[in-house]
């Protein structure tokens, strides 16, 4: 999430009560998770086992609950809290806008677009030309519909990341500032729900077909000319890779990388990054040639026990 204008290490520090390491005027541009930051955004760590890998990111401003040796063109943000400070830069530079109609006043709608009644759009939604919308559609505040997508009943974009810090007495929940972002030639079915990143796009690519009652979760993106079909569910920041099929019911974890082409039968459970161009099924997946093998030698264990009982 880039801000609108760009602040400095002393503004941010003191918008937060803070401490800070670095010059005071060192720009800062925007806020993100560790996995899309970039140059001038900031980026939070609260836990010694991530402090290398957020100091070595692109992120050029640190937000961190220990002081340490800050790395040369970076800064420092010190705080007690980096979880909750983080939501607080979030509310502030994001904050919650209520809708005050059923299509905001703020929303952008292309040509030959046809909306059915009972759709909501929030703020500062785009839709592109010649789309299709069905009733009861919900877009969420700066969702982002590219040309010729059309939209079945019911399907949602845009809710709030799964995202939760687990402490002693409850879950504290990460606040949402981003968005979703469909590309031109999307088909959605029916009961859909892609939730919004945390701070950037998650991102339906290009030609993608998806098909009822699919849930694709915060910052994941999906490749052009992907197909999905009902009920699959993907976790957060994952990438999809462009032409890849997922069949009914097949799952996704957190944080993993589907190659290009790659095939997954239905009802498979994808527990690691997949090699593209390959297919897969299985909980968890495998290529097709090495769970046949595992299958068969499966099969022996009966004989093999009763030739070992008749020794």
């Amino acid at each position: 999430m880039k801000f609108k204008q760009p602040q400095t290490l002393q503004g941010i520090a003191t918008l937060l009560d803070c401490d800070f390491v670095g010059s005071e005027d060192f720009p800062v541009l925007g806020m993100n998770e560790i996995h899309v930051v970039q140059p001038g955004d900031i980026v939070f760590v609260d836990h010694p086992k991530y402090y290398d890998k957020a100091l070595a990111s692109a992120a050029t401003i640190v937000l961190i609950n220990k002081k340490v040796d800050c790395p040369k063109g970076k800064a420092l943000l010190i705080s007690d809290e980096p979880f909750n400070d983080f939501n607080k830069l979030t509310n502030h530079f994001n904050p919650f806008n209520q809708a005050r109609a059923v299509i905001a006043d703020s929303a952008t709608i292309g040509k030959n677009t046809l909306i059915q009644p009972n759709v909501f759009i929030g703020n500062n939604v785009t839709i592109g030309d010649d789309c299709l919308i069905y009733s009861n559609v919900v877009l969420y505040d700066n969702t982002v519909i590219g040309n010729g997508v059309t939209i079945h009943a019911g399907t949602i974009l845009g809710a709030d990341a799964f995202y939760y810090k687990n402490r002693p007495e409850k879950f504290d929940k990460l606040l949402s500032g981003g968005n979703v972002v469909i590309k031109d030639n999307v088909d959605l079915g029916a009961l859909c729900t892609i939730d919004r990143g945390v701070t950037g796009s998650t991102t339906i690519g290009e030609g993608t077909k998806i098909d009822n009652q699919v849930h694709i979760g915060h910052d994941t993106i999906i490749g052009k000319r992907c197909l999905l079909a009902a009920q699959v569910c993907i976790a957060g920041c994952v990438l999809i890779e462009d032409f890849v099929t997922l069949w009914g019911q097949s799952a996704v974890t957190s944080g993993v990388t589907v190659g290009e082409k790659a095939v997954i039968s239905a009802q498979s459970g994808v527990s690691k990054s997949l090699a593209g161009h390959k297919s897969y099924f299985g909980s968890p997946a495998g290529e097709f040639r090495e769970k046949y093998k595992e299958l068969a030698s499966i099969r022996l264990i009966p004989d093999i026990i009763e030739k070992l009982d008749n020794l």
